[in-house]
């Protein structure tokens, strides 16, 4: 498979992985000549192993082991749950071959992991900032990292570790390889590959922020004070499926997961408030099916690698459109098909026409009448707000882009149920 050694396609067996993916077969060649790689893709489309695998392949060709506190390659990612996900899928690809691969991220203690870093590493994923915590600390060096991976690279231009990426990657050497991968294009990255890569080959696979083709996606207009119960009773229509659902704030994550706990589904939360342990924990409960239902914030939205998660909810829309792409981007993984159900308050026009001018593409109603710029249904007379409320999980028949004015008639529409 595209050149890789027998141990690592043999490890790609066993995991059931056969057939590259589109950014697969198109970075991994490139990346293991040394060039420098820029790739765009779709979220959910294998990018971990289009950039792990050619790193695996080389530094299995390497001798010796890397000296101590030094790292031979590096992999920034803007979150910790992102983190720990590179590093369970290069642990996977890497078994059995002699290749150290070490996580740092902030939330845990330090102290484990700075005397892991004492043995030296030859794959270091990071979070910028616990990286330069060890950095200031002495606890590791990068004069001797000859490859680094930006992996969503756009989410660290919006969390603003530009300026820690200024100060990392100086310390690198001079020589090294550098890929940078993202799923959506903001503007700044074309300056950031600018400063980072030389003369890098740019992979898209997909226009930047296209969701999967296989997501069926729809929107409920709704008053904000009735979406937890439009969410509850969507919930009832799939249950024993797992589903993911976005709030805006910590805090209201937090109560929309209380409310439907007492409303008697299985349901934890992960966000900035919860410990990394506690974070861990809960992932690894949803992944093993403990409880179908997770309420997130975007810490989540790029570090859920769960192909059974068939559902997506945006119960709050995202400040940031590209942030869209990447919450339903946790459904219809590795192939699979999904479903991304978005809930749109009066004051959320406005976010929803962004994420609909970042898709390109508008997203069908499902329930509901589209609001007014006042935050008023663009049209009365129908039954809209009932059926927002009403309306089932799946796009209905006949569903109409978002915005559009509904067709007079004296009959509402009923959803399908997913």
């Amino acid at each position: 498979m595209l050149g890789l050694p027998s141990r690592l396609q043999a490890n790609l067996a066993k995991l059931n992985i056969t057939d590259p993916t589109p950014i697969q077969t198109k970075a991994i060649p490139h990346a293991m000549n040394g060039r420098d790689v820029m790739g765009l893709a779709q979220t959910g489309t294998g990018k971990t192993a289009a950039f792990g695998l050619p790193l695996l392949s080389t530094l299995l060709r390497m001798e010796g082991r890397p000296a101590p506190k030094t790292a031979r390659g590096l992999i920034l990612a803007p979150t910790r749950e992102l983190a720990n996900q590179i590093v369970e899928n290069l642990r996977a690809y890497a078994d059995g071959t002699q290749v150290r691969i070490n996580l740092v991220v902030g939330g845990v203690s330090i102290n484990p992991q700075i005397t892991r870093l004492g043995r030296g590493t030859d794959l270091l994923v990071a979070t910028p900032g616990r990286l330069i915590d060890l950095l200031d600390r002495r606890a590791v060096r990068l004069d001797e990292t000859r490859f680094l991976v930006l992996d969503e690279a756009d989410q660290m231009l919006d969390m603003g570790f530009i300026a820690a990426l200024r100060r990392i990657a100086p310390l690198l050497r001079k020589d090294r390889q550098t890929m940078l991968f993202s799923a959506t294009m903001p503007k700044q990255m074309s300056e950031l590959a600018g400063a980072y890569l030389t003369d890098p080959i740019r992979i898209e696979t997909a226009p930047p922020g296209k969701p999967a083709d296989k997501i069926d996606q729809c929107v409920h207009f709704v008053e904000q004070a009735g979406k937890a119960e439009l969410l509850k009773s969507h919930l009832r229509t799939h249950p024993g499926e797992a589903a993911l659902v976005f709030g805006r704030t910590k805090h209201g994550s937090e109560k929309l997961k209380k409310a439907l706990v007492a409303a008697g589904f299985a349901a934890d939360s992960i966000h900035g408030n919860k410990s990394q342990g506690q974070r861990d924990r809960a992932i690894k409960t949803f992944r093993e099916g403990g409880v179908m239902v997770l309420v997130a914030t975007d810490v989540a939205a790029r570090g859920i690698d769960i192909p059974e998660v068939r559902y997506v909810y945006n119960y709050d829309l995202p400040n940031v459109p590209d942030n869209y792409v990447h919450r339903i981007g946790r459904t219809a993984r590795a192939g699979r098909d999904g479903t991304a159900i978005a809930y749109c308050a009066p004051a959320e026009m406005g976010e929803l026409k962004q994420i609909q001018k970042v898709m390109g593409r508008d997203i069908p109603v499902a329930g509901g009448e589209a609001w007014a710029d006042e935050g008023k249904p663009a049209q009365r007379g129908g039954r809209g707000r009932g059926n927002a409320r009403r309306g089932g999980a799946g796009k209905p028949q006949g569903a109409r882009p978002a915005g559009q004015k509904p067709r007079r008639s004296r009959r509402s529409r009923k959803p399908k149920a997913a």
